[in-house]
Parts: structure tokens; sequence; C-alpha cells
């Protein structure tokens, strides 16, 4: 049994995460904290909790989280992270922060894009981005995870495979996403209200999202070549939820070496080969080729679903996860798991 603290529990990933870890065997909540007017019991804010859960939440406290806990999930806004993560990593703690914050390797890339100053650069460098299917035994050892986005977990999880294989085009990758409205965050804002979104469907930050250098930076190391994919995301009117279609063109000019690799994989079927990559994966299920993942299909779980269309000289993959699960709380609990050698699935069926 673990103790674990929650910082940033009131928000949705946090709350998602309480959801999770109260129904784990082998995790005890030890400490709650927000930014929050006043201490409250936490079943006062989610009554959903009441009898389950009625732990005080309050403003974080350092030392009382390092004195209650040995693991500490930081579900806060981008940026915040990195005031608190180094005092707890100082005290001996773990540490699986769901922000931006440890996940750019390239500091003036993090700036670009999240307009403020990375003001850890010691843990950086040890921070093991938390995306298991890539890195399971890199997580097993680290004391400090940085939990994927969720539309970079969903676009590297389709894309692994095919650039692993040599089978695309590198140049030209077009990924169109969408969004329920949870991946905003819990926060007022006048575009998010509900009659701004209901009866509407739009792109935003289009070619400049900030998750788009994450992205690239973990296809990059798959290819072992720079990468700029074209990334365009868009707000569903929806809760929650991540659907995108991945556009790319096939690889046309191989090394002679490769270029049996290429003709084998296309020979036996794409997803066939999806299928082997993913064949010890919990929480990846591929559709058989032509059949395509929907939205009510992963919602609710922490599953990744991928189906794939190879149409000769431009390949289709569609993929769909729960933004606040695969895309945060559940893939930090997935990690948590790894970490500390569970049932990988614990506490995630």
């Amino acid at each position: 049994m673990i103790n674990v603290g929650i910082v940033g529990a009131t928000g949705y990933a946090g709350e998602e995460l309480i959801g999770i870890l109260i129904r784990h065997p082998k995790v005890r909540i030890t400490n709650l904290s927000a930014k929050i007017v006043k201490p409250r019991v936490f079943s006062e804010i989610f009554p959903k909790f009441k009898n389950t859960l009625d732990l005080v939440c309050a403003e974080p406290d350092i030392k009382k989280i390092i004195s209650q806990c040995e693991l500490v999930f930081l579900a806060l806004p981008h940026t915040a992270s990195m005031k608190i993560a180094p005092s707890l990593l100082n005290a001996g703690k773990k540490v699986i922060d769901l922000s931006a914050d440890y996940r750019l390797k390239d500091v003036k890339t993090y700036e670009k894009f999240y307009k403020t100053k990375q003001k850890d650069r010691v843990y950086l460098k040890e921070a093991i981005y938390g995306l298991p299917e890539l890195y399971r035994e890199k997580i097993k050892k680290a004391r400090l995870i940085a939990n994927p986005g969720c539309y970079p977990t969903a676009a590297i999880l389709a894309l692994a495979p095919a650039i692993a294989f040599g089978l695309v085009d590198l140049s030209q990758i077009i990924i169109d996403a969408k969004s329920g409205v949870s991946g905003a965050g819990r926060k007022a804002a006048e575009e998010l209200i509900f009659s701004e979104i209901n009866e509407d469907f739009k792109a935003y930050k289009v070619n400049t999202h900030q998750h788009m250098p994450e992205i690239n930076q973990e296809l990059a190391k798959l290819a072992n070549k720079l990468i700029n994919v074209t990334f365009v995301p868009h707000l569903l009117p929806l809760n929650r939820g991540i659907l995108e279609t991945i556009y790319v063109k096939t690889q046309r000019h191989l090394p002679a070496g490769r270029q049996s690799r290429h003709k084998e994989a296309r020979r036996q079927g794409l997803s066939s080969l999806y299928k082997k990559f993913y064949e010890k994966e919990p929480f990846v299920r591929i559709k058989d080729e032509g059949d395509f993942p929907t939205l009510k299909e992963v919602v609710g779980t922490n599953f990744c679903d991928i189906g794939i269309k190879d149409y000769g000289n431009i390949i289709i993959i569609i993929v769909a996860i729960d933004n606040l699960l695969k895309g945060a709380a559940g893939q930090a609990v997935q990690n948590m798991n790894i970490m500390y050698e569970f049932p990988e699935y614990s506490g995630l069926t």
C-alpha cells in the first residue's frame, strides 16, 4: 500500500484521478490540495465522494505533502508544476506531473509555446515521458514522470508503428484532431461556456497548438529524423473524448535494404502489423482494416482504439481516446502501476 497525494484535486484530471485511486487496491489517498478559497471537506466540493473520501482539501502545504505522501500527482495548470516538483523530488518523493512542464526537452521550444521560462532544467533532464507503450522500461525506474498530453497520446500511438516500419513520408503528416470541452480544463472562459459551444464546431490554434511540438519530439525519436506535423485541433460540443483522423502519404523512395521490409509490411496488411506492434499492450486496441473507432467506444475507459486503411499512395489512421483517462488521469495511474510493479490494469478496469 502506498500513500498518495494529489495537488490540483479540484480540476477535471484531479477529480478523475481520485475516482480511480479510491478503487485502487494498493493506494491510500493521504493528501488533497488545490487552489481553493478556504479548506473544505472534499466530498462537500464533489458530493459523489460522500462517505468515500472525506479528506479536507486545502491550499498546497509542501511540508505536509512530504510528510504524508510517497508519491504525488501534480494535476496542475501548465507552468505551475515546475515550482512544486523540485521540493518533492529533493525530499525523495516520486512525482507524476500531468502538466507540460517536463515534457519538452528543448527549453526554447517550451518557452516559445508556453510563454514562460523553464525554471527547472535540472529535473527536466531526468524526467521520463510517460507513454507506457514506448517507454515502459524507463518508467519502471523513474522518479519523475512527464505524463503526456491528450492530443499527443492519440497521435503518437496512432503513428508509431507506421513510422517505426518506415512506411510513411515524414514530410507530409496531417493530423485533424477533435476534442471535447473538458480538454481545456475546469476554468471560467467565455469561449467555453455552454451557450457558446453548444450547436457549434470550430478549429482553434491552427497549426500553433502547444501539443504540436510534443508530437514532433516523440515521433522524431522513432524516425531518427526531425518531423514537423501539420496539426489542426477542433473543439467538439461534447464533454469529453478525442478523435483524430491522420493522413499520411506512403514512403516512395526507400534505401535498397529497407524496400523488402516495406513490401512485406504492406503485404501483411497494416492492421496486422499494428496488432503485432501492440500485441502486449493492455490498453491499445486495433480494429480490423477498414473498421474505425468511435468516441462512445472509449469514453470512460483507458483504452486507445485505432483503425487504419491503406489506400496505396495514402494511409488514413483514425484514433480515439478519452482525453481525461488515457489522455490524462488514467495514463497517470497506468504509469504509477508500472513504477510500483502493480498489475498495469489496477484501478483502470
